[in-house]
């Protein structure tokens, strides 16, 4: 009996073009960045060009392509096209700032407060205690939860290392030393009742101001509410840069290992970034 290893739909596939809504500042940054690298690497020849390799790599981050359907359509194999993305995201995620770089800057521009803030990205679901640490009680779905500072319009500062969804988010913030940070650099955050009691000093120094939580015996005052909704209104551009870093659309349910969600995250922050200062 002959072995028939052709596929069933044939050898010629069609091929479809599909536009990348990313600016050409955003692309040009980073083929000039892995153009570098390979000089750096003395590496004298890719299958691509750092263009095109750029503009695929950017399409995995931006609509979640499938590795095999992009490698398909450029003539290069899957293992090509993820070690190329995962090059691209370790140059970029070098690029991202670390937290107290970040609120220097902040600082040095004569700003007074950030935005504080903690989020969910999913992952896809395994088998096994190893990745039960991974479900988070609060959202009933399987995760990651990432801390994320802002300025006051939004833009993002800097972000977290992933931690497990059952983590919380002021355990997260204090592990980061976010407190002892903001005083360093002198500034002040705000954030929502998920962190209240994160600030030490709440009343001599506060740098944290939460909103306040009822009781089961002591409900909120008319003048606590109307507190509490002036700063939810101040605290709302958190959310809106939140929803810039999930335009990525790798984010919508990460299927990589979740120990490298955290190199994930901080190049999707600069390329992030990147779009904003166009």
């Amino acid at each position: 009996m002959t072995k028939n290893n052709a596929p069933a739909e044939g050898t010629d596939f069609g091929v479809y073009q599909c536009r990348l809504p990313l600016s050409r500042q955003t692309i040009t940054v980073v083929t000039e960045a892995l153009r570098t690298h390979l000089k750096t690497i003395g590496s004298r020849w890719r299958k691509l060009p750092p263009g095109r390799i750029a503009v695929i790599v950017l399409a995995v981050l931006r609509h979640d392509q499938r590795l095999a359907d992009l490698a398909g359509g450029n003539d290069v194999s899957p293992s090509t096209v993820r070690r190329w993305v995962w090059e691209v995201i370790g140059l970029l995620a070098r690029r991202a700032p670390r937290l107290q770089r970040a609120l220097n800057r902040v600082s040095a521009a004569g700003g007074d407060m950030v935005l504080l803030d903690g989020t969910l990205i999913r992952t896809r679901r395994r088998s096994g205690a190893d990745n039960r640490r991974n479900y988070s009680g609060k959202h009933k779905v399987h995760g990651l939860l990432v801390l994320a500072l802002t300025d006051e319009r939004g833009n993002l500062l800097w972000i977290s290392a992933a931690r497990p969804g059952r983590s919380a988010e002021i355990t997260t913030a204090r592990h980061n030393r976010i407190t002892t940070r903001l005083r360093e650099a002198g500034l002040g955050a705000l954030a929502d009742l998920g962190f209240v009691g994160l600030d030490d000093q709440p009343d001599d120094d506060p740098v944290v101001i939460t909103g306040r939580k009822a009781t089961r015996s002591t409900k909120l005052t008319t003048a606590e509410k109307q507190a509490n909704a002036l700063l939810g209104s101040l605290r709302a551009p958190v959310e809106h840069g939140f929803a810039d870093l999930k335009n990525w659309r790798i984010l919508t349910r990460l299927r990589l290992h979740p120990g490298h969600a955290t190199q994930l995250l901080r190049a999707l922050l600069v390329l992030t970034n990147l779009e904003h200062a166009r």
